[in-house]
């Protein structure tokens, strides 16, 4: 409880030692947020929902993660699959282009184009490619991370990887992105 006490007040000037994310992990989970399609506004609650979620873990006396940063980045993918399937697929374009134009800088229009152009490809893969292809690719876990946290033999990991690269290049080369 004095963990959770000193993370709320972590505004104050408050020195958090006790906080179960480092600043490396912290980045890492906003990251895989960010690309799950959680909106900027909504990443801290994000963060501290993984937080939570690793506090709850040791308060039930079950044993700390071998990889907390994987563990983290797999709870953070799931967190943002959630908020997928909880929202319209147009409301999610629509952050994602103001998202964009806040971004944007006059010579990097082939570089918007191309990244709404992915984070639509991602919209359209099943959950579970678009989750194996985030935390590989964008949180760089290894196959085996990734198929140790979420439970699942290497292979089925590769197959959806696969699946969802070539998915996602079709897409890109029929939108003549690439």
């Amino acid at each position: 409880m004095a963990v959770l006490r000193r993370m709320t007040r972590r505004g104050q000037g408050d020195d958090v030692r006790d906080d179960p994310l480092d600043a490396a992990q912290e980045r890492r989970v906003r990251a895989v947020l960010a690309l799950g399609g959680v909106p900027q506004a909504d990443l801290l609650d994000g963060v501290q929902q993984v937080r939570l979620r690793l506090l709850e873990r040791a308060a039930d006396g079950r044993e700390a993660p071998r990889d907390v940063s994987a563990w983290a980045a797999v709870v953070a993918s799931n967190l943002a699959m959630d908020w997928h399937r909880a929202k319209r697929r147009q409301e999610r374009i629509g952050e994602r282009l103001a998202s964009l134009r806040q971004l944007e800088h006059p010579s990097g229009e082939d570089s918007s184009l191309l990244s709404l152009a992915v984070a639509q490809g991602l919209d359209e893969l099943p959950d579970a490619q678009r989750q194996v292809l985030v935390l590989r690719f964008y949180a760089d876990l290894p196959v085996r991370s990734i198929a140790e946290e979420l439970g699942v033999p290497e292979g089925t990991v590769k197959s959806r990887l696969h699946t969802a690269v070539r998915a996602l290049r079709a897409r890109l080369h029929e939108d003549e992105v690439v």
